[in-house]
């Protein structure tokens, strides 16, 4: 008996570490599908993961579209809280987008929670980058370490950047910290100078593969970073490196930087590259973040959805004055619009008012060549004018000679297409010089006079053709066009010699500044910058509640100084780490 006792014991002991040793070996198994550190610790592994924090530069993670329309770059969902741009669409259409143009926004709302989140995830892959780095063995050669160093500083810089401007009191996470535990009581400018800094230091003037971060584009960034904080001087210095590096000039024409033809040009400093048709499902890689701004599919586009429209305000400012100059000073009369009027119902635009030719470059309005699309027909084109207004966004639609082959084929959205969006340009290289020039503490009012008349020449060289003479527009049938006129009266002209005093210089180049990159997403960070959110924002409310019902109501529309400049920091984020993200003021 105690001998089989002592066999059951045996037998059970066995069975007992042949168990644990499975189940030890089960739990140290990979799933498939998975990488470990260890796999990734060499140079390909680090390249690849550096491909991933490239990746999400266009705010869309993992090929999820969800949220991303709050992370692009592009900043259109933070810009329809400024005075240039609409949410657009109808009233029922992401209502989650009707809080942050009115002012009313909470902390649980999904584009905040969407913002912080991809933000912070495209972080941690960085940090992921120079983790894994670390523990390669044999280490790296330091040539390598520095250039993907660089580019993941250059990245992770750009990133804290992009919530720095959006939330203000944010963490900074690095790659030796527990990001649970990090506080948002600490100013981070700093932190992102210090990563951009060793990006410029450290990045090549070019690099092989379009769309990798180079010294000129550290540069910028820190530049803007620095425009932010009121740092004329550091400001001044990047931005002379840049332009005296005669690397990038001005393309012929404004529009030039708004096709799929001219990617990656020579007026291009940093872009975020798309690509379609490649083989991959769906539109989340492929700009859907961006590409959902277009007329409703109309005429065969096959567009969508028709948000982050135009407002009036914005395109009452592409006038200009007898002498072909913008108004500065005084009140700017509405440009005639069809609001309110059908397009099977007559409508006479007005041809004779001079205007800035930007204006029909950037935006859609009745009457005008859209494109190669054929005159834009006004209401028909707008999801929902009462909503959005009449006006759409220009510059990021596709050719209709590109449909098919440079537009996607899979996902729910059509609209995206092979079309770069260009981050930072030569224009915006000298523009920034030229407010660097007004703001420094000895005011150089000629350059920056000769700064901002580059780009009002290079204004003049490109004129919409095509004069509409039917002004009932049902479709695109017999429509009578002039095309050896131009559509309108355009008409714009370079400043005197150089600005006579600094309140006229500031005027002059924020408002060139406005004109030029209207709907790129950065209206609403330069008035906050510029200290005028509020008495331009509050105007602007104020003038149009007559013009669109979101604005009025019970408790009217009212932008908030010291509140509204930033979002409120996401309630979910301050609920998971008490005691450790303090909540905005206001909020």
């Amino acid at each position: 008996m105690k001998r089989k006792i002592i066999f059951s014991i045996l037998t059970i002991a066995l069975l007992l570490t042949m168990l644990y040793a499975c189940k030890k070996d089960f739990l140290d198994t990979l799933p498939k599908g998975s990488v470990s550190e260890t796999i990734l610790a060499n140079e390909p592994g680090v390249n690849k993961l550096l491909i991933g924090a490239y990746s999400a530069i266009d705010g869309a993670i993992n090929g999820q579209e969800s949220g991303s329309w709050a992370a692009t770059p592009t900043n259109w969902v933070l810009d329809i809280a400024s005075d240039d741009a609409t949410k657009g669409s109808n009233f029922n259409d992401q209502p989650s987008l009707n809080v942050i143009e009115n002012y009313t926004l909470l902390p649980n709302n999904e584009f905040v929670l969407a913002r912080w989140r991809i933000c912070y995830d495209a972080i941690s892959r960085c940090n992921d980058v120079l983790r894994v780095m670390g523990k390669c063995d044999p280490a790296l050669p330091e040539a390598t370490q520095t250039s993907i160093k660089a580019q993941v500083l250059f990245l992770r810089g750009v990133f804290h950047f992009q919530l720095k401007i959006a939330f203000n009191n944010i963490p900074y996470i690095t790659e030796d910290v527990v990001p649970e535990e990090v506080k948002n009581d600490v100013d981070t400018w700093p932190m992102i100078e210090a990563d951009l800094q060793f990006a410029v230091d450290n990045l090549p003037t070019s690099q092989a593969e379009v769309g990798r971060a180079t010294k000129y584009a550290a540069e910028a960034v820190l530049a803007r970073v620095s425009m932010f904080q009121k740092k004329w001087d550091k400001a001044k210095v990047l931005l002379d490196d840049i332009i005296t590096s005669n690397k990038y000039s001005l393309m012929t024409n404004f529009g030039d930087n708004f096709t799929a033809a001219n990617r990656n040009n020579k007026e291009s400093i940093f872009e975020m590259q798309y690509c379609v048709n490649d083989g991959s499902n769906g539109s989340a890689n492929a700009g859907a973040a961006v590409y959902v701004n277009f007329p409703i599919d109309i005429d065969g586009m096959g567009t969508c959805c028709g948000l982050y429209q135009p407002t009036r305000t914005l395109v009452d400012a592409f006038q200009v004055d007898a002498g072909g100059l913008p108004i500065l000073y005084g009140p700017v009369p509405h440009l005639k619009n069809d609001m309110g009027i059908l397009s099977a119902s007559t409508f006479v635009q007005d041809t004779v008012t001079p205007v800035d030719p930007r204006l029909d470059v950037s935006i859609g309005r009745r009457g005008i060549p859209f494109l190669d699309w054929g005159i834009m027909r006004g209401e028909t084109w707008i999801h929902d004018q009462s909503n959005g207004g009449p006006y759409l966004n220009k510059k990021l639609m596709y050719l209709k000679k590109d449909k098919g082959i440079l537009n996607s084929a899979t996902g729910w959205n059509k609209s995206s297409n092979t079309n770069s969006f260009r981050m930072i340009r030569y224009s915006h290289i000298l523009l920034w010089r030229a407010e660097v020039a007004v703001e420094s503490a000895t005011p150089d009012f000629a350059y920056a006079t000769t700064l901002v008349n580059m780009l009002r020449t290079r204004a003049n060289n490109q004129k919409i053709m095509g004069r509409c003479r039917s002004f009932i527009l049902p479709n695109q049938m017999g429509l009578k066009v002039d095309n050896t006129v131009t559509a309108t009266n355009y008409l714009v002209n370079p400043y005197p010699a150089t600005f006579p005093d600094l309140d006229y210089a500031r005027k002059a180049v924020q408002m060139e500044i406005r004109l030029e990159f209207a709907m790129e997403g950065f209206r609403h960070f330069d008035l906050v910058r510029w200290g005028i959110a509020a008495t331009t924002i509050n105007a602007y409310l104020n003038e149009d509640r007559s013009f669109r019902s979101l604005f009025g109501g019970v408790i009217p529309a009212v932008f908030k100084a010291g509140t509204h400049e930033y979002w409120p920091l996401p309630q979910d984020q301050i609920d998971l780490q008490p005691g450790v993200l303090t909540q905005n003021p206001g909020y």
